[in-house]
């Protein structure tokens, strides 16, 4: 494997619609899923004034990016059409593009036919795949074409079987050779912006996801944005033995090793927290000691 010849030189920006996006500053983005049977907030936000306040109160925190999911991916979750997808993610994003025009916003989809309608029809700046091209052989040339930056995450299996017993013989060089694959088609179809999402959760036991955030560090060999998204998920929840409703503590301090090992995005629920979070792990990481050696 030689990630280093997959991709581009460093990258520290996106480009969503001709704005730059510094991600040499860690950023967050906001989850808001309208689905009704997410694992957290599945059915929380079913109305227009249940939806704005949602969006204003993340925006008021200091959300970065709006990224909306009508499609529930939680371990076993029922599959849906994309009809039904686009049933439910139209009328929000006209809502949100009307109400929040300046908004980034991010949508969660791994269906090609759902990604070219949110782009073309509401502008929609990025794609976040799950699939990373693996559900729909349509998607990668579709972000070549619409030339959006793509959020290509590693998942084993589908949310349907991804928790039936995934295997690794390494999960973290297994996950970089994948990635590796994956980036040289990428930057053969010319792709320019793509973030790399590890998946936790997504085809990976509990011992998979400590090690892969234990090994973050070793993706920057690609040279791209890392996104991380362990939001009150169950590699929390079921070390402390409690409830996802109960996890912000947990979510907080995962997040604080997600950023020391280089992650450029944290996908969050909880928005002040993590904001929060981002300035205290800034500062440590910039901590020097003056007069050392005196």
């Amino acid at each position: 494997m030689q990630p280093k010849d997959t991709f581009f030189s460093r990258k520290q920006t996106i480009n969503c619609g001709g704005e730059l996006i510094d991600l040499s500053e860690p950023k967050v983005m906001g989850i808001l899923n309208i689905t009704t049977d997410s694992f957290y907030d599945g059915g929380k936000y079913n109305s227009d004034l249940e939806i704005k306040a949602q969006v204003n109160k993340m925006l008021s925190e200091g959300c970065d990016i709006l990224d909306i999911g009508a499609y529930s991916s939680r371990p076993g979750a029922k599959d849906i059409s994309s009809d039904e997808e686009l049933g439910k993610l139209l009328p929000v994003l006209d809502l949100v593009r009307k109400d929040f025009p300046d908004v980034i916003i991010s949508v969660d989809t791994f269906r090609s036919e759902v990604a070219k309608r949110v782009i073309e029809n509401y502008q929609v700046d990025i794609i976040n795949d799950i699939s990373a091209g693996e559900l729909d052989d349509k998607m990668h040339e579709l972000i070549a074409d619409l030339n959006v930056p793509y959020i290509m995450m590693h998942m084993k299996g589908t949310p349907q079987n991804m928790q039936q017993d995934p295997q690794y013989k390494n999960v973290v060089k297994e996950i970089m050779e994948y990635f590796s694959i994956k980036l040289d088609k990428l930057k053969l179809l010319g792709v320019k912006d793509v973030i790399l999402d590890p998946g936790f959760g997504f085809g990976k036991t509990i011992d998979h996801n400590y090690q892969l955030l234990k090994h973050l560090d070793d993706f920057k060999i690609f040279e791209l944005p890392l996104l991380v998204g362990v939001s009150r998920k169950s590699m929390i929840n079921k070390v402390l033995e409690i409830k996802p409703g109960e996890a912000l503590n947990g979510t907080s301090i995962l997040n604080s090793f997600a950023l020391l090992g280089g992650a450029n995005i944290l996908r969050v629920h909880d928005v002040k927290e993590a904001k929060e979070t981002i300035k205290i792990s800034q500062k440590f990481l910039s901590a020097k000691l003056d007069n050392w050696h005196d």
